[in-house]
């Protein structure tokens, strides 16, 4: 079934960041905002019973990918951060191999995931990373390039993505989420984070350090429990992701274990979210895993929201415009570099 529109009003000076370089806005098409292609626990490469073989891997994606572009997917955003599995080289090669537009993130979090380093480095007394080392490391990625470990510098992260914890914001948590608001308007690219037991207050966090609301994505809004969230985080002008599209009931992923909506109710969240004038605020996504190592995946096609979610969508009397907006529109101002 053929996706909604690709054309998009986003002016072409503004460029977004993508793996193989600068790319207009209004040329990224369909567009995921939260997906994971290679996605590795961190150490789980070292381990004696898992072998990560790059031929298999970049068949599998490059397949995956090819699905995507085919069912009118024009660019896909990989959400997983700088060690857990962010590859450049790999992610050239599939954008060159399949015509889809990559955008790689920067970012870590929560603190649960974060290395021995972050949480103690070598201070007297050892102490976490204040928000300003944070702002520092992230934006290094993305004016002088991300890090290819032990080559080099190269290719600018489209997007900041941290997480918080999800039983409540940790003082490390809070120091990351500040450290990103502040790297995203040093730079300005977008911030996106996946929040705690607080979203609106985590908001907060990140407005208070004079990023604007249109810069940041909440993710999470389709949790079990969340009623209502996606409405105020929308009025109060941030984006929201419905992003695990696809999954339903309880998951577990690298996080933990939590519950999810079924499309059906997504779609009805969409429909109030529009009904309700937050056309311009949607996001989606499937925070889909392409192949994963060390935790469990996400096993949802990449394709799934243009082949079953988009369909019933329109089933559910959201127009075509409506559809473009939130799939091509949103992402497009999003990711456009200001």
């Amino acid at each position: 079934m053929s996706g909604p529109s690709t054309s998009v009003d986003t002016p072409t000076t503004a460029t977004a960041h993508t793996v193989l370089g600068p790319v207009p806005a209004d040329q990224l098409g369909v567009t995921s905002i939260h997906e994971s292609l290679l996605s590795v626990l961190p150490g789980a490469q070292y381990a004696h019973d898992l072998t990560l073989d790059r031929v298999d891997i970049f068949d599998t994606l490059e397949t995956k990918l090819t699905d995507f572009k085919a069912a009118g997917g024009g660019t896909l955003v990989d959400a997983t951060g700088q060690f857990h599995g962010r590859d450049l080289p790999l992610l050239e090669a599939l954008s060159r191999a399949t015509g889809v537009h990559i955008i790689a993130s920067t970012g870590q979090g929560p603190e649960s995931m974060l290395g021995g380093y972050f949480l103690t480095p070598q201070t007297n007394p050892p102490t976490p990373w204040p928000a300003q080392k944070w702002a520092a490391l992230f934006a290094a990625e993305i004016s002088e390039g991300m890090v290819v470990p032990r080559i080099e510098r190269r290719g600018a992260a489209g997007l900041i993505a941290t997480a918080v914890t999800r039983a409540g914001a940790t003082a490390t948590d809070t120091e990351l989420l500040r450290g990103a608001a502040r790297a995203a308007l040093q730079t300005g690219v977008a911030l996106s984070f996946l929040p705690g037991a607080d979203p609106l207050g985590e908001l907060e966090i990140v407005l208070a350090e004079g990023l604007e609301a249109d810069r940041v994505v909440v993710g999470g809004v389709d949790r079990l429990g969340s009623d209502g969230l996606a409405q105020k985080l929308a009025a109060r002008g941030a984006y929201v992701t419905l992003d695990h599209v696809g999954t339903e009931g309880h998951h577990e992923d690298n996080l933990g274990a939590t519950g999810y909506l079924t499309d059906t109710a997504r779609v009805a969240l969409v429909a109030d979210l529009v009904a309700a004038g937050h056309t311009d605020r949607i996001l989606l996504s499937s925070s889909a895993t392409g192949a994963a190592f060390g935790h469990p995946a996400t096993d949802v096609a990449f394709t799934h929201i243009l082949d079953s979610f988009v369909p019933a969508l329109r089933a559910a009397a959201i127009d075509d415009a409506t559809a473009t907006a939130i799939l091509v529109a949103n992402p497009a101002a999003l990711l456009a570099v200001r």
